[in-house]
């Protein structure tokens, strides 16, 4: 007989604190509280916010690290790992180590290849956030992209 492996998302409900996020500011708060200021100057990171219909966090997924100024987005994790788990809307989130706050080209292409790949799952990318220790842009609020 044949075993198949099968993806796996946990879920940790140490702390039964429900949070809900209503703008980019309060997902900048809640991603920078969550993620290593050990290396936020020093190795590129990229993780989502994975969220319900009322806004509720289920978690926060960590997609991948890389180098000094880059890491690789595969759109088709963020996807799986989002119905995995319920999720209905989902935030991307990354840092720049250089400090910069300006998004590249290829920020901007990731963040309309997984807009677009949301939609066809009913899911909604509300945003995609570059931050630095201290602050934070929004391609939604800033260029209006999404």
């Amino acid at each position: 007989m044949n075993q198949l492996m099968e993806i796996s998302v946990n879920y940790n409900t140490t702390n039964q604190q429900r949070v809900r996020i209503t703008s980019h500011k309060e997902a900048y708060e809640l991603i920078i509280k969550n993620w290593n200021l050990n290396i936020i100057e020093f190795q590129e990171e990229c993780k989502v916010i994975l969220m319900n219909k009322g806004n509720f966090v289920l978690g926060i997924f960590d997609v991948s690290k890389g180098g000094i100024d880059s890491s690789v987005v595969d759109i088709r994790i963020i996807l799986a790992v989002a119905l995995k788990c319920n999720a209905t809307q989902l935030i991307l989130v990354h840092n720049h180590p250089s400090g910069s706050l300006t998004p590249s080209n290829s920020d901007k292409n990731i963040t309309e290849k997984l807009s677009k790949a949301c939609d066809l799952l009913n899911l909604t990318l509300l945003d995609h956030l570059i931050i630095t220790r201290n602050d934070y842009y929004s391609l939604n609020k800033e260029d209006n992209f999404l």
